[in-house]
């Protein structure tokens, strides 16, 4: 795997850092480009381009799929043993001087519980149907908190909409990813 960082995006009052990574064969045939992104507090304002800004427009009709998934209150506690064990996730005094009132989940993990729900719910449970899975992180989840996930199926793509459900008026429908659009394989 090679990476290298390809951008860095002014968002104003954040940065967005954007790694690119590609794995090779033995004999250095490309096997695939994989491109992720950090969301930077407090580090925009340098003067930098914006970068790209792209929208998923969502049908004007009930979804085809429209499920919740259940974090439990551990989840962020399991998925440290991927090994991501920034304290975000797991130590309150921690989060709470990055501005969260608790850990929060990963969003790596957010993104795969929804890669996940959207799976079984419309390609039943076959993951050799998905070329690819792209997708805005746009909040955050606490652990113990529900993820809805509502999907459309518009032939080759599937647009998907991720926000939190929750009994909390000020948490409900806040939003986990969005711009989510599956492209079948």
């Amino acid at each position: 795997m090679h990476t290298r960082i390809s951008d860095v995006w002014d968002k104003g009052k954040a940065a967005v850092i954007v790694q690119e990574g590609t794995a090779e064969d033995a004999d250095g045939q490309p096997l695939f480009t994989t491109r992720s992104s950090i969301f930077v507090r407090g580090e925009g304002g340098f003067g930098g381009e914006r970068g790209p800004s792209t929208r998923v427009e969502l049908p004007e009709r009930e979804p085809d799929l429209d499920t919740t998934y259940q974090v439990t209150p551990q989840q962020a506690l399991l998925y440290r043993l991927c090994g991501d064990r920034n304290p975000l996730h797991s130590s309150p005094s921690f989060a709470e001087k990055a501005g969260f009132p608790a850990p929060i989940l990963h969003g790596l993990c957010s993104y795969g519980i929804v890669l996940r729900e959207v799976v079984q719910g419309l390609l039943g449970s076959d993951a050799s149907l998905v070329r690819s899975f792209s997708a805005r992180f746009a909040g955050v989840v606490f652990p113990g908190e529900t993820i809805r996930v509502r999907a459309w199926d518009e032939g080759e793509h599937l647009l998907v909409e991720a926000t939190v459900g929750s009994d909390d008026e000020s948490r409900d429908g806040a939003p986990v990813l969005a711009d989510c659009v599956l492209t079948r394989a």
